[in-house]
């Protein structure tokens, strides 16, 4: 059956996520509640207490299926942004409406544009379909959109943009991306990834172009903000046209009714996002800050974690496993003298800080130099 397999899957390289807990646990033989995860941009709040209240009551009606529609939690969507119902779609995580757009719109030889240090699963997406990830270079670690848009070509189908960045932190702005979305022809379709989107103060507006109907699926999630990662639920927002081949491609019942239930919950705490805020804030402006004093050089970041820049990475990721600590390594990312956090209570952000203190006494860390991309 080898033989028989697509060769671009074959070919693939799978996606490699933090690292989990129990996992650290049984390598290095600690106790799974002396360990502090900061790799994979997680919520430490945790999630609302209504989104918790709101599953325990779905766990009674757990031997019935969900509605496979996601009929009250779009609704719910749709109300808070000022769209209909007819633009939002589920997804198994946002993860799954790439696989969507994939599945309705790429085929084999097709471009798909990205920035240079974006999100992994975009090429990853791309190579499952056949098509051609071309990575744009981001001076700065920013999407240079003036870039992107000149690399369009007849067989771009495709172009994504995260916003905040994954893994960088860095954001472009309305105008910039007014002026891009004026050069995108209409046989490209432009996704706009903010699963980071609520972590910023002033975002800017890109629902504009779902209302305007243009070519673009706008996608966010319940994973960060929500704190509800381990139920894998997101959404797309998109013209109605757009959503409805979207739709088509989803199999039945992938947003679990727990999840739904514990999404459409949290999505009306507006007191727990304004508390995970505020905790994210504080802990970003004190991370950067140690790193400056540590002369460390880092990316300023919108997002709810910080790429900094250690020297060696996987030497520090391991040191730091070694200790507990679950950072993420950048090699993957091709940027393998750089680590990321995620920020964590301050608890944790301090835990973090005082072993890369003790890395830093032992020389185990780089000296600041002019940021290069």
């Amino acid at each position: 059956m080898w033989n028989t397999a697509h060769e671009h899957v074959l070919k693939l390289v799978a996606y490699e996520p933090g690292k989990p807990v129990e996992e650290l646990a049984r390598e290095m033989g600690l106790q799974p509640s002396d360990i502090i995860k900061l790799a994979s941009n997680e919520n430490p709040l945790g999630p609302s207490p209504k989104a918790l209240g709101a599953m325990r009551d779905a766990l009674e009606r757990a031997h019935f299926y969900p509605d496979g529609g996601g009929w009250a939690l779009r609704g719910a969507i749709a109300d808070k942004l000022g769209l209909d119902r007819s633009n939002v779609i589920l997804g198994n995580g946002s993860n799954e409406i790439i696989e969507f757009i994939g599945h309705a719109f790429l085929r084999p030889g097709d471009e798909v544009i990205t920035a240079r240090h974006a999100f992994a699963v975009y090429s990853l997406m791309s190579q499952l379909f056949g098509a051609r990830s071309v990575e744009v270079p981001d001076p700065g670690y920013t999407h240079d959109l003036e870039a992107m848009a000149a690399a369009i070509t007849p067989r771009t189908r495709q172009i994504f943009i995260t916003n905040p960045n994954n893994p960088t932190g860095t954001m472009v702005g309305q105008e910039e991306i007014d002026r891009f979305m004026a050069k995108v022809p209409d046989h490209v379709l432009v996704i706009f990834d903010e699963a980071y989107y609520e972590f910023v103060d002033n975002p800017p507006d890109v629902l504009k172009y779902v209302r305007e109907g243009r070519n673009v699926v706008v996608m966010r999630t319940f994973s960060k903000i929500q704190g509800l990662a381990n139920l894998r639920i997101g959404y797309g927002l998109a013209p109605k046209e757009v959503a409805e081949v979207l739709q088509k491609t989803r199999q039945p019942f992938n947003a679990n009714g727990i999840a739904q239930a514990g999404a459409e919950a949290g999505l009306r705490d507006d007191d727990h996002m304004r508390r995970t805020r505020e905790l994210t804030h504080e802990g970003r402006a004190y991370f950067q800050e140690e790193f400056e004093k540590l002369g460390l050089e880092y990316v300023p970041s919108f997002a709810n974690f910080v790429l900094v820049r250690v020297g060696d990475g996987d030497a520090v990721f391991q040191s730091l496993l070694r200790k507990g600590i679950i950072v993420r390594a950048m090699r993957s990312y091709k940027l393998p003298e750089w680590v990321r956090v995620s920020v964590g209570t301050k608890e944790q952000n301090e835990r973090f800080i005082a072993e890369l203190k003790n890395l830093a006494a032992q020389g185990q860390l780089a000296q600041k130099q002019p940021a290069t991309a």
